[in-house]
C-alpha cells in the first residue's frame, strides 16, 4: 500500500554571495527552518519504512502518533521564530505546512487507518482507500509548493544563492513515493480479479449456480481487462517481476473462468441426478419400468463422470493458485524491501 510521501521534503545548503551581517542573519534564519524538516523527514523516513518492511500494525501506528508529535512540535518551534526584518510570509507559510500536515496525520489518516480494516472486503473499498491515501498526500503537495514558492521568494529578496541538496532521507522519502505509485497501481489490477474469484468461488460452494454464471463472467472480464491495463503499467525502471507475476495471476483466472463451466456443470448433473433418483426411490421396485431404470442409470452414470471431472479440476486449481499467490506474495514482499529504502 501506497504511504505518505511528503512531497520532497527539503534541506538548505547557503553560498553567500556578500558577508554582511544581515544576510548571515537571513541564512541563519533559513537554516533555522531547514533544521525543522531534517526532524519531520527523520520521523517520515522510519513509519514509511516500518509500514513496508513487516512491521506489524501496532508498530506502524506508534511511529504515526510519533510523526503527528514531530509535526506538531516544528510547528510550535517555527510559529515562536520572529518575523524576519518585519516579514511574516516565510515563517507563517511554514507554519502552515506543519499545521496542515499534523491535521492530516491525525485526520485523514485517522480516518484511513479505520478504512485500512475493510479494504480487503472489496475492491471498490480498497479502491477507495488508496484514494483516500492520495488525496490525502495531494493536500500535503498542494501546501508544500507554498512553502517552497515564499522560500525562493525570501531567498531572492535578501540576495541569498541557495544550492538545494537533496539529503539521503529526502531521497529516501521521494524514491518510497515512486515505488508505491508503482506498486499501488499492479495491485489494484490484481486485487479486482481477485475478488471476482473469491465471489466466485464463494457461489460455489454455496452451490448457486446462478451467481456461478455471473461471477465467472465477471472473474472473465476482470482478468482480461487486467492484462491489457498491465501493458499500460510496463516495468518499474527496468524490473518487471511484479508485473509479471500479476500477469500469471491473471492468466490462470481466465483459465479458471473457462474451466468453471466444466464445474457448473457438475452442479447441473448433480441437481438433475437427485432429482431423477428421488422419483425413482418414490417407486416400487415392482412399478418401475426399464425406461425409470434406463433413466436413473444414465443420471448415475454422468453424475459420477461429472464427480470425477469436477475433483480433478478443483484439485488442479487449486494447487496452481495456492502456488501463484505464494508466489504474488513473496514477489511483492521482495520487490517493496528491494526499493523502498530502509531507515537507519
Amino acid at each position: 500500500m501506497k504511504n505518505i510521501t511528503f512531497a520532497q521534503l527539503f534541506f538548505f545548503l547557503l553560498v553567500h554571495n556578500h558577508t554582511n551581517a544581515q544576510e548571515l542573519t537571513a541564512g541563519v534564519y533559513l537554516n533555522h527552518i531547514g533544521t525543522q524538516y531534517t526532524e519531520v523527514s527523520k520521523d517520515m523516513m522510519s513509519y514509511t519504512s516500518a509500514a513496508s518492511h513487516g512491521k506489524g500494525a501496532k508498530k506502524v501506528e506508534k511511529k504515526r502518533q510519533e510523526l503527528i508529535l514531530t509535526m506538531k512540535e516544528a510547528e510550535r518551534t517555527i510559529r515562536r521564530m520572529r518575523p524576519f526584518e518585519g516579514d511574516h510570509q516565510l515563517r507563517d507559510t511554514v507554519a502552515a505546512y506543519f499545521k496542515l500536515s499534523h491535521l492530516v496525520l491525525l485526520e485523514d489518516y485517522g480516518k484511513i487507518v479505520d478504512m485500512e480494516e475493510i479494504a480487503e472486503q472489496s475492491y471498490d473499498a480498497m479502491e477507495a482507500y488508496m484514494l483516500a491515501k492520495e488525496k490525502a498526500n495531494e493536500k500535503l503537495d498542494s501546501s508544500y509548493e507554498r512553502v517552497r514558492e515564499q522560500h525562493d521568494q525570501f531567498a531572492k529578496k535578501h540576495n541569498i544563492r541557495i544550492v538545494e541538496n537533496d539529503s539521503k532521507l529526502s531521497q529516501k522519502l521521494e524514491t518510497s513515493g515512486k515505488v508505491y505509485t508503482y506498486y499501488n497501481k499492479v495491485y489494484l489490477v490484481f486485487f479486482k480479479s481477485y475478488k471476482d474469484e473469491a465471489y466466485l468461488l464463494e457461489a460455489m460452494d454455496k452451490g448457486d449456480v446462478n451467481a456461478m454464471e455471473q461471477t465467472k463472467n465477471s472473474l472473465a472480464n476482470s482478468s482480461a481487462e487486467g492484462i491489457k491495463k498491465l501493458i499500460a503499467i510496463g516495468f518499474f525502471n527496468t524490473d518487471g517481476t511484479l508485473k509479471n507475476v500479476c500477469q500469471q495471476l491473471l492468466s490462470f483466472y481466465q483459465h479458471e473462468a473457462s474451466k468453471s463451466t466444466d464445474q457448473i456443470d457438475f452442479f447441473l448433473k448433480s441437481e438433475n441426478y437427485e432429482k431423477i433418483k428421488k422419483a425413482f426411490d418414490a417407486k416400487r421396485p415392482n412399478d418401475r419400468t426399464k425406461a425409470d431404470v434406463d433413466q436413473y442409470n444414465t443420471a448415475v452414470k454422468e453424475y459420477n463422470t461429472s464427480v470425477n471431472k469436477f475433483n480433478a479440476i478443483n484439485n488442479d486449481l487449486n494447487k496452481r493458485r495456492s502456488d501463484l499467490i505464494n508466489l504474488w506474495n513473496k514477489t511483492s514482499d521482495n520487490f517493496l524491501s528491494k526499493y523502498v529504502p530502509k531507515y537507519r
